[in-house]
């Protein structure tokens, strides 16, 4: 007799006839996990694997990469050129040309009438590198606006602003590898599981290893919370409170590391001054963590257990030495991780110096498992900070400093006259000049603010109000493309050939696997042939080739902090990706030693002195909490919590379209407390009806224990939905939205049909 699975047939993996198998790097969040995809004897991207020899993901991938490959064959891509007079009219095919000409004339008819910053360009986290780099060239050295910004201030805004303020400069310090070195980790605001899996299954697989302390601050119990140590559930939009607080603690128990700050910082006093009128049982009372909690915290933080030994110092001749205890024995390491959490806030500046002011006073900057480690949110967002000239220059110059201007007026060859004297307005701070009638025109390119930007219905009366609108994207169908005159088609993702950086600073490969469907072409295609047409005597050298083109990148980055001088396509690809800072003299350092991999930059800041601030030190910065949050009242009692669920991406304009991505979360829902949900008389799976000051959304309950009876948490994916709730307030120095504190109020719904019917409507394909 046969039992089990004997008795069974057994499994087979189907066989989908792959013959060739091409190297990319996955296009979804920022983690740069290297995917190969499989194409069948007709050439067609059949599957999508893991790269075994890949140090980022080691051979994993998540849900959304292992479908990858069905993107290059989802509905609503763009197949060619359209145009309208009108954007309420039906769209008329047209050629290139055609459409390029019109962008070009309506832009300079546009800056000829209203001047030069009447027209704005907002690009997107989702290019390559090389294309980046080139539309900053287009816009910064010849279209001429300073109103030019990318998406990405709607995710890291807010972490660009910190650094800057606490470092000098952006850049994450850190690496995955300090998971592998940490004595305690702090999660702000971050549910990897959910937002980077390859990420947290790197943190896990360390954590095994070495059992370090995990403490979660987070208002939900998120996968991460259920696996912490310890889940702090603060109130939303205290963690300033909370970081003042267990630096009172810190600094009142001498548990600071007063050589690293005598050596690295300026600024104690005022941060102690301040700090101490942040004692435990004030803050317990804003940010509703127990002051017995936060002594513990802050001391676990301070002094996090020590376990294992670590490797000596390795040395370098462009990046000096990492720092390690005399003998090469292990120092105690503390780190920190963010996302949205902590950046989409009207504090989230704030909280991003707050976790390097915690970092800094205790020396955990710059050495193995001790840094301030931001998760980026889109997979090139980093590439867009190094490269874009959104936020000013090349390589983190910026428009004030008159030596950055001069130093690629004369590498672009143009006047550095032409370039504007400080950074115009963020994407945010646009919208509203849009709808004040300053912003007469726009290009938008891979980006969909109709979906993403808070308050959708003042987002849409902006948009209705513009003379003109371009729309380059790789789907046809977004809804910002409603409001679009002329309508150009994009490649998306492994379509497409260059570079992005990730998370980590790890500069990774992408390879063309298919071309783009139908007339549609590469962004840097579309950016070379607008550049032409504003290029008439040719001054300003547009290479074809993103190859050329980083390579010319390299040398514009010699001598700076994100040095790539080092690098070059073939080398990237063939080591599964490199961090910067990896210079040119790196380079030849390495080549001498034989066979050895490329030893790029795993952490900055390893020496002292090393910050960017002209004389070497990092500021400490106090932070008086200002409470300006949208609080529930007795009209909107509950708090509106938004983020990611695993299988979708952004506002799904990819993932919906994806069978097995989709099917897992087809339509809007919330999260709800059972009791909340009891008291308002609302059963499991029936919609209900959230009311906030800005509008209202339709959504299925679900109820759960992962929240408090005060608040529901909303996927922030699904099309006219969240964002017809969320608040607009801006952080005022990263310009970024609060999307993580807003009041609502939930209404039960009559007619469930109708509500239902309401819901579909919602869904986007």
């Amino acid at each position: 007799m046969l039992f089990g699975r004997k008795k069974k047939n057994p499994i087979k993996i189907a066989d989908k006839g792959i013959v060739a198998w091409k190297y990319a790097t996955c296009g979804y969040c920022s983690t740069g996990c290297s995917i190969e995809v499989g194409l069948n004897a007709e050439g067609t991207p059949v599957s999508s694997r893991g790269v075994a020899d890949a140090d980022v993901n080691r051979g994993k991938l998540c849900l959304k990469g292992i479908f990858e490959h069905e993107l290059f064959t989802s509905a609503g891509r763009g197949m060619q050129p359209l145009l309208r007079e009108r954007w309420h009219e039906p769209w008329q095919p047209a050629t290139w040309d055609a459409s390029l000409d019109k962008l070009h004339d309506e832009i300079r008819r546009i800056q000829t009438e209203h001047g030069p910053d009447a027209f704005a360009i907002i690009s997107t986290g989702q290019m390559l590198t090389e294309e980046f780099y080139t539309l900053g060239k287009l816009t910064r050295g010849l279209i001429g606006t300073n109103n030019y910004d990318g998406n990405t201030t709607l995710c890291m805004s807010s972490a660009v602003s910190g650094y800057k303020r606490s470092f000098g400069s952006d850049g994450p310090p850190g690496c995955y590898e300090d998971f592998e070195h940490t004595d305690c980790l702090i999660a702000w605001g971050s549910n990897l599981p959910e937002q980077h899996p390859i990420i947290y299954w790197r943190m896990k697989e360390a954590q095994e290893q070495r059992n370090f302390t995990l403490i979660v601050v987070d208002p939900r119990v998120t996968m991460l919370a259920q696996n912490a140590h310890m889940h702090l559930a603060i109130t939303p939009g205290t963690d300033v409170v909370l970081m003042n607080a267990m630096m009172h603690v810190i600094f009142k128990e001498g548990l600071e590391d007063k050589r690293y700050i005598a050596a690295n910082t300026n600024g104690v006093e005022a941060l102690m001054a301040e700090v101490a009128k942040y004692d435990p049982v004030t803050a317990a009372k804003i940010c509703g963590i127990d002051e017995d909690t936060i002594r513990v915290v802050a001391r676990t933080f301070a002094r996090p257990r020590a376990a294992g030994p670590l490797q000596g110092a390795r040395s370098s001749p462009s990046g000096g030495s990492e720092r390690s205890e005399q003998g090469g024995s292990h120092s105690p390491a503390a780190m920190q991780i963010w996302t949205m959490g902590i950046n989409q806030s009207t504090h989230g500046s704030d909280g991003v110096v707050g976790i390097n002011n915690l970092a800094l006073i205790t020396g955990n900057v710059g050495k193995p498992g001790g840094t301030s480690l931001s998760i980026t949110g889109q997979c090139n967002a980093m590439g867009t900070r190094e490269w874009s000239s959104c936020s000013g220059l090349p390589n983190y110059r910026v428009l004030e400093n008159p030596q950055h201007r001069e130093e690629v007026a004369a590498f672009w060859n143009v006047d550095p006259a032409f370039f504007p004297k400080k950074r115009g307005m963020l994407q945010t701070d646009i919208y509203q000049a849009m709808e004040a009638g300053q912003i007469k025109g726009m290009w938008l390119i891979a980006t969909n603010p109709l979906s993403s930007l808070p308050n959708t219905a003042r987002i849409r009366k902006a948009m209705e109000k513009l003379e003109f609108c371009c729309v380059q994207d790789c789907y046809q169908d977004s809804e910002s493309a409603q409001y679009a005159h002329v309508y150009l088609p994009a490649g998306t993702w492994a379509e497409k050939d260059g570079v992005m950086t990730n998370t980590e600073r790890r500069v990774n490969r992408i390879t063309p696997i298919t071309p783009p469907p139908g007339e549609a072409q590469p962004d840097l295609w579309i950016f070379n042939r607008v550049a032409e047409r504003f290029n008439r005597g040719a001054k300003v050298n547009f290479p074809e080739k993103a190859g050329d083109i980083f390579l010319e990148m390299g040398r514009l980055s010699v001598g700076r902090l994100a040095d790539i001088s080092g690098m070059n396509h073939e080398l990237i690809e063939q080591h599964r990706g490199i961090q910067w800072p990896y210079s040119a003299e790196q380079a030849a350092f390495d080549q001498s030693r034989g066979e050895a991999p490329p030893k790029g930059g795993k952490r900055l800041y390893t020496v002292d002195g090393s910050f960017s601030y002209a004389d070497g030190k990092a500021k400490l910065i106090p932070l008086p909490f200002i409470d300006n949050n949208e609080v529930p009242d007795e009209k909107f009692p509950i708090w509106l919590n938004t983020g990611r669920l695993i299988e979708h991406w952004h506002g799904r304009t990819k993932t919906g379209k994806i069978g097995n991505n989709n099917k897992f979360s087809p339509i809007p829902f919330i999260e709800i407390s059972p009791d909340l949900a009891a008291e308002l008389g609302i059963q499991r799976g029936e919609y209900v009806r959230m009311v906030s000051r800005r509008g209202d959304a339709v959504a299925m309950a679900t109820p759960t224990q992962r929240v408090p009876k005060n608040m529901v948490f909303l996927p922030f994916h699904f099309h006219d939905c969240a964002n017809r709730l969320t608040l607009g307030l801006l952080d005022p120095h990263s310009r970024q939205p609060a999307y993580k504190q807003s009041a609502i109020r939930i209404e039960r719904i009559e007619d469930q049909t109708a509500a239902a019917k309401l819901s579909m409507e919602m869904r986007k394909f």
